[in-house]
């Protein structure tokens, strides 16, 4: 058996089923979109559910529209006859996930939901279902084939609906105008967070933690600075306060073997003039784009008047989980 050529295929049918699935959203994605932003609005709320594995995406649907600004719950069609109903509240919008459209469990529970005053989007690809028929709007996630060799195991079916689920969520976030900053403040123990709340200033190394030197300072006496203060580089200080360029431990390096006696020269004769810088109140994901896009490893932090006030060391993002 060719393992590579097995997956590939699965791969390309799945890939297939939600081109297709594409192909036909119309006015019902619409309807979807504008049925929950008027539940927000009313302060009501997106409960998903769905019976097995469509439970399952309900529930990545649900982590997805909740971290993105649109309020949503899981209902677990198990117990929702059991007392679980009881999250369900008159003006919210229930978004039901169902690749028959006919799964007993959910048409058990589709009498008791129609008896709340809500609105009913059916993701399915059962058209002509129970629930599609009871529903306001409905998205089409019908498939060809299931991506399993025996077309049962779902699939294609799942991945149509996770691809829908998601296009949802994200029309919702830039209807809404959610925003980075909107992002961070859901996500605030997270990487991608830290990098969208703290600034240059919240992680740079300070004045007194680097090295500074002016441009006649011999390239011994910055190296043992920077060995005193544990830097990769000395940050090169005029007079007037203004930064004249940066002198690393790569520049020391680089220029050794064509200078025994490098050690008596002046920074300044070695220093890169001009250095790449950021303000302190960029964000500390400006502060990756910059480091990655440059390829440096340290990010001089100015303020008024190029005057340096801190220094990034890329080392130090590791340490504070941002990198």
């Amino acid at each position: 058996m060719d393992y590579l050529e097995r997956a590939k295929r699965v791969i390309s049918i799945e890939i297939e089923e939600v081109r297709k699935v594409a192909a036909r959203l119309d006015e019902n994605f619409v309807r979807a979109v504008d049925l929950i932003r008027s539940a927000l609005a009313k302060k009501g709320k997106v409960v998903l559910l769905g019976v097995g594995k469509s439970g399952h995406i309900a529930e990545k649907i649900a982590a997805t529209l909740t971290s993105t600004g649109t309020t949503a719950v899981v209902l677990n069609s198990m117990n929702a006859l059991h007392g679980d109903l009881g999250i369900v509240s008159d003006g919210d919008v229930i978004l039901a996930f169902s690749n028959s459209g006919e799964t007993e469990e959910l048409k058990n529970l589709l009498s008791a939901l129609l008896r709340f005053d809500i609105q009913l989007i059916a993701v399915t690809g059962g058209l002509k279902s129970s629930l599609a028929q009871a529903s306001a709007a409905v998205l089409d996630v019908t498939i060809s084939q299931e991506a399993c060799p025996l077309n049962l195991a779902p699939t294609s079916s799942t991945t149509a609906m996770l691809v829908l689920g998601d296009a949802l969520a994200m029309v919702l976030l830039e209807a809404s105008g959610f925003s980075a900053a909107d992002f961070a403040k859901f996500h605030p123990g997270g990487r991608l967070g830290r990098s969208l709340l703290l600034k240059a200033k919240d992680i740079m190394r300070t004045r007194e933690q680097i090295a500074i030197v002016s441009p006649t300072t011999s390239v011994m006496e910055a190296i043992r600075q920077m060995t005193h203060k544990r830097c990769g580089c000395a940050i090169v200080e005029e007079v007037s306060g203004e930064l004249a360029g940066i002198f690393t431990h790569g520049d020391f390096v680089r220029h050794f073997p064509e200078s025994p006696d490098i050690g008596k020269q002046s920074v300044q004769e070695l220093m890169t003039v001009g250095p790449v810088t950021i303000s302190g109140e960029k964000l500390a994901a400006e502060v990756l784009h910059v480091l990655h896009t440059c390829r440096i490893d340290d990010l001089v932090v100015v303020g008024p008047h190029n005057h340096p006030v801190g220094l990034i060391d890329s080392q130090d993002l590791t340490r504070l989980k941002i990198l």
